[in-house]
């Protein structure tokens, strides 16, 4: 039986890579200069933790960092801003959370949403992936272009694929 499987991952690489390169514009950037910026990258953790003077500069500096994850083939989608900058003295501190792994409410939006479509296949949530499973290749297909057009909210990866 032909299946694939739907994950949310984030390369730690890649995401170390797009921390590095922010780092290095903002240091190169005329309107930081002089100022007061930390970017730290908690690999295992999936979170980084931002400094600033003051929030306008951290909303360019989130700007520049999804930027430069998108670059990295990191999908904006993965960077949880949920939670506000808050003022800790001198400098405005923000904590963003990278989404990796998909969340048991999230598996269950994506079989609801497999299982509502009325293809034939079965999808059964597995720890942090939903694998799929149908006789054809094409329904397969199919629901890789419905998880596509769905506006989820997360980041999906579609791997592998066995005929």
């Amino acid at each position: 039986m032909p299946s694939f499987d739907i994950v949310s991952k984030v390369d730690a690489q890649a995401l170390d890579n797009a921390v590095n390169v922010t780092t290095k514009e903002i240091t190169n950037r005329f309107d930081f200069k002089g100022s007061h910026v930390v970017i730290n990258l908690d690999k295992k953790e999936f979170r980084i933790n931002i400094e600033t003077d003051d929030d306008m500069k951290m909303r360019q500096l989130i700007d520049v960092l999804i930027n430069r994850a998108h670059k990295q083939n990191i999908s904006p989608e993965a960077f949880d801003l949920s939670k506000e900058s808050y003022q800790s003295g001198k400098v405005v501190k923000q904590e963003v959370s990278v989404r990796n792994g998909l969340k048991q409410e999230d598996a269950k939006k994506i079989v609801k949403l497999i299982k509502d479509s009325g293809l034939k296949v079965q999808a059964q949530i597995n720890d942090d992936l939903v694998r799929v499973t149908g006789k054809k290749i094409d329904d397969l297909q199919e629901v890789i272009q419905l998880c596509r057009n769905a506006s989820l909210g997360i980041p999906l990866q579609y791997e592998n694929m066995r005929s």
